[in-house]
């Protein structure tokens, strides 16, 4: 299987099964500076991970990580048990959301 295909199929496979804990979703607001529901930050996440093409994807050990320089975060994400870890803004000269 080639990395793309690999990649492709790991991007399918968090858009169905992607999980949180409780504490990710205070993490995430806390690190975005937001205080946003959890089902808000769970769509927010799930059409940032849908419109990010595969070449942001990067699996690095147990970690895939998701670049979306156009909503200016990154999105790290257990590849093994599909667990949002956090996400953090790529730059802070340009807003979120």
């Amino acid at each position: 299987m080639n990395k793309q295909i690999d990649i492709e199929h790991i991007k399918a496979n968090l858009l169905k099964n992607i999980c949180y804990t409780e504490l990710v979703y205070g993490r995430i607001n806390k690190k975005l500076g937001l205080q946003l529901s959890n089902k808000v930050i769970e769509k927010m996440l799930y059409t940032v991970i849908d419109k990010t093409s595969i070449e942001h994807f990067v699996k690095r050990g147990k970690n895939i990580y998701i670049h979306n320089e156009e909503d200016n975060i990154r999105i790290t994400i257990n590849i093994y048990t599909l667990r949002v870890i956090t996400v953090d803004v790529l730059s802070k000269s340009k807003p979120i959301y």
